[in-house]
């Protein structure tokens, strides 16, 4: 097939509804008639470059990521399935139809979108892929949110358990809508924008969910009640992997030293691990130490922030995101878990 034969494919629609516009507000922004913007949509019209440019523009993407020539459309995983079959999730990030294959979730067990199987898409949506937001989070709290964002929006909330620096980078990938980071002090958050800006080098926002206490998380009954006791002490440590606050924490309290060979994923896993014997310190939030009944031992305060990239400032999802977060019945909730401040939450900076 010639690429004259080659039908053009566009992902107006999914940029259109992504940002909750209709095709005449499309139209009235892009300086052209809705007819024309309907059948360029439908593709039943090629659109004349200058159509192309002004179409990109008021999107804020390139013509490429707007038009492509195919002889269909392009299955788009946001990373390969590690085995068939494989059960998957489906939500429009940046214009873009993406595919994530089930995983486990801070959510607890997740409906499914579909099936692949076969090289083959079975789909059996229960959600619609536009009205979907996909965050990158290790907060152990992101239950109440997600909870909360179902009950007053008309979206559904993903949540992908990643540590900091991994959560930004999934949004600088275009994989996520919005990445949660916890790598700065509350008395100086400055240091999660100077993070974000060196990983993103795109213009965003953050949204403050709350500040909470991190520290060391110790098997009760070792008689260890300050940093510098456990620190003299040869109890057995649980690690966390590079790029997490909590490994941030850790590396700072044991100065040089090795890090620990055993690892745990995330707060809940530090927990897990302290509570089964099979290490007695690490470093995780309050919340989960006291939830498991542990000992405790604050190190400091730090900033949790919701990263959102500008180009998603206009997504419906995000708005509704931001309303949330500010939301009475968010912050009572957050008010009463053991560690998290919300004094400063749903600033925006």
């Amino acid at each position: 097939m010639s690429k004259e034969d080659m039908p053009l494919h566009n992902h107006i629609r999914q940029f259109r509804e992504e940002r909750g516009w209709s095709q005449q507000e499309l139209s009235e922004r892009a300086g052209l008639s809705r007819a024309g913007v309907s059948a360029i949509e439908m593709g039943k019209l090629v659109p004349s470059t200058v159509a192309a440019l002004a179409l990109a523009k008021v999107f804020g993407c390139k013509v490429e990521e707007l038009f492509h020539l195919g002889g269909h459309d392009e299955i788009h995983w946001a990373w390969s399935p590690a085995k068939e079959p494989c059960r998957y999730w489906r939500a429009v990030i940046g214009g873009k139809l993406l595919l994530f294959p089930v995983e486990a979730s801070p959510l607890g067990m997740l409906p499914h979108d579909g099936v692949y199987r076969d090289g083959r898409l079975f789909d059996n949506p229960f959600a619609d892929p536009f009205r979907t937001l996909v965050m990158a989070s290790c907060d152990p709290a992101v239950g109440l949110l997600a909870a909360e964002y179902a009950r007053i929006t008309p979206f559904r909330m993903l949540v992908l358990s990643r540590s900091s620096r991994q959560s930004l980078q999934l949004l600088r990938d275009g994989l996520v809508h919005v990445a949660g980071l916890h790598l700065a002090e509350s008395s100086n958050p400055a240091a999660n924008a100077r993070v974000a800006k060196e990983i993103l080098k795109a213009p965003f926002r953050l949204l403050r969910m709350a500040n909470w206490q991190e520290g060391l998380t110790l098997a009760p009954g070792l008689g260890l009640d300050t940093v510098n006791k456990v620190l003299k002490s040869n109890v057995r440590w649980i690690g966390r992997e590079p790029g997490s606050g909590a490994r941030q924490v850790l590396d700072e309290l044991l100065q040089g030293v090795a890090a620990p060979t055993l690892v745990a994923r995330d707060h809940r896993g530090v927990v897990e691990a302290v509570r089964a014997g099979w290490a007695g310190a690490g470093v995780s939030v309050r919340l989960v130490s006291e939830e498991a009944g542990l000992d405790f031992i604050s190190v400091r305060e730090e900033a949790y922030d919701l990263c959102v990239p500008a180009s998603h400032a206009d997504d419906p999802r995000v708005r509704a995101l931001v309303e949330v977060v500010r939301s009475t019945s968010l912050r009572n909730m957050l008010r009463e878990l053991p560690g998290y401040d919300v004094s400063a939450t749903g600033e925006l900076s």
